[in-house]
């Protein structure tokens, strides 16, 4: 059966080093507004944001009656250097997890977003010279594989990629190359829609194309217009989001009537986790959370 499940970072608390950031609302109230707004799962969002004691962990989650499906972790998967400290950040996060008892929990692996000038600067309009070189494809993507065992052997947990505007994979064609350098058997896709459609491609093609490869799903919706608009006066990646570029669902481009229905075509059954990234601070975090359970309500979810 399908589930449906909210993250922190609907609420503004980011995995960015952000000067708002200490406006982010704190873990309680994120975890008793997902609840009272009708999901019942939640991420882990940023190390920290949440208690880092696995006893302490649990009894949070489940004294809301919600469930712990995955942890974001950033690593700048195309410096060989930064391997070893992302694999380590991931075993912690991983341990985490496990240790408060959630074994069938995701990483939520990822490229370090916005640490690229001009990735940040073009997201949503990235063009092939922007991106990586062959040998720099090899080394991305050993330190998936990589971090991807290690997760596994020592925890048992399994690891996704997570496509994301702003970082190295954030194309469709990006996107074809990283699956194409990994294993299959190690590595699974956390398809985006928001991502992937503000990154130039259709998500019902995706979910044809990578069926097999998806383990983990996000529905964020893409308003065109407010790319547009960031576009029109040259803003980077945060300046899209300010601008709504991710709206409440049903606001935007993305067809999630027809998602859900080749999600059940190809026997998706797991969580599907709404991510209406906001900077902190920004909109109502509640009221969009309402919004967004409502209209997923209305899809039959």
């Amino acid at each position: 059966m399908i589930k449906i499940a909210n993250a922190p970072c609907s609420w503004g608390a980011l995995e960015f080093d952000l000067e708002k950031k200490s406006e982010a609302i704190g873990f309680a109230q994120v975890l008793d507004e997902i609840k009272e707004t009708g999901y019942t799962g939640t991420e882990l969002g940023d190390w920290g944001f949440m208690p880092t004691d696995p006893k302490m962990l649990r009894e949070e989650i489940q004294k809301r009656n919600l469930e712990l499906l995955g942890a974001f972790v950033p690593v700048a998967l195309a410096d060989r250097a930064a391997h070893e400290e992302g694999i380590k950040t991931a075993l912690k996060v991983a341990e985490l997890m496990h240790s408060a008892g959630y074994n069938t929990a995701f990483i939520v692996l990822a490229d370090d977003n916005a640490s690229n000038r001009q990735r940040t600067e073009n997201a949503g309009r990235i063009t092939p010279e922007m991106g990586l070189s062959q040998a720099q494809w090899k080394i991305f993507a050993e330190g998936a594989e990589k971090l991807a065992k290690a997760v596994k052997d020592n925890y048992g947990l399994r690891t996704v990629f997570h496509h994301h505007c702003a970082g190295y994979v954030e194309t469709p064609e990006e996107i074809d190359t990283l699956l194409s350098l990994t294993n299959p058997e190690l590595l699974g896709l956390c398809l985006d829609m928001g991502h992937y459609a503000f990154g130039g491609g259709d998500p019902l093609k995706a979910l044809d194309k990578y069926a097999q490869r998806i383990w983990h799903v996000h529905f964020k919706d893409f308003d065109p217009n407010a790319a547009k608009r960031s576009q029109e006066v040259g803003g980077d990646y945060f300046d899209a989001l300010s601008k709504g570029v991710f709206s409440e669902l049903g606001k935007g481009n993305v067809n999630f009537k027809g998602i859900v229905e080749r999600l059940k075509a190809i026997g998706y059954d797991d969580w599907i986790v709404v991510e209406q990234d906001i900077l902190p601070g920004m909109g109502a975090p509640k009221k969009s959370a309402q919004a967004n359970r409502r209209y997923i309500n209305k899809l039959g979810l």
